[in-house]
């Protein structure tokens, strides 16, 4: 089935038993959900860290990774990649390990495919309704209550200053901001000061987040005009 031109959402299924993929897949694409699939752990977070996802449907006994293996390896990124958690395991202590490794609602098998899809509505729609408060920009996750930043999910120290200049860059969502105006959101209009200080920030946020500091993928300058994110 082609995916949905307008989907109602993004979700990623990684499960090893072809009749509960090929079901869920039919039930989740009826709903309008662009499904893509995967059937081994591995295989699953691969696609998981490669693009941006609503859900993730996540089987705990995978080939290659396991459930629990895939969500403490996916770690921070969990925090915009929501799980779903689908296991044959009924006891109690499974359901705790696999919600404290940060997945959003957990299932035992066999299950009610209604109300499976009513759970996606309903983590879909809390996503929806909370204003965003954790970012994503290539393999750099911000998370703006914490201060806290991760680059490929390690831990990134940066200064105040350093921050509130990565933080308008990310509350502009990839559009440009001059260096007047990122200078503005950092220290008041009324601060005296060059603009140009900014390159100097943009460097050192340059030298801690990029790949190749002298050749920038995320943070770029747009000429004439000032510097932007590149968000996925």
């Amino acid at each position: 089935m082609a995916e949905p031109l307008d989907p109602v959402g993004r979700i990623l299924v990684v499960e090893d038993d072809p009749s509960i993929l090929l079901g869920l897949r039919i039930a989740l694409e009826r709903e309008g959900y662009a499904v893509t699939l995967a059937e081994d752990g591995l295989d699953g977070l691969q696609q998981a860290r490669a693009t941006s996802w609503d859900l993730i449907i996540l089987d705990v006994m995978l080939p290659r990774l396991n459930g629990y293996e895939f969500l403490s390896r996916l770690g921070e990124e969990i925090r915009t990649k929501p799980v779903m958690v689908l296991s044959a395991r009924t006891e109690d202590e499974d359901k705790v390990v696999g919600l404290d490794l940060g997945a959003e609602d957990y299932m035992t098998k066999p299950f009610s495919v209604p109300e499976l899809l009513a759970r996606v509505r309903a983590i879909l729609r809390r996503r929806r309704e909370k204003p965003p408060t954790v970012f994503e920009f290539g393999d750099v996750l911000v998370d703006a209550n914490k201060h806290e930043v991760y680059k490929a999910g390690a831990p990134v120290d940066l200064t105040q200053t350093e921050f509130d200049v990565l933080m308008t860059l990310v509350r502009a969502g990839g559009s440009a901001r001059s260096r007047a105006q990122i200078f503005s959101s950092v220290w008041g209009e009324e601060h005296h000061g060059t603009h140009r200080t900014i390159d100097n920030f943009v460097a050192q946020l340059r030298g801690k987040l990029e790949e190749d500091p002298t050749a920038p993928l995320l943070l770029l300058t747009v000429r004439g005009v000032g510097y932007r994110l590149a968000f996925t």
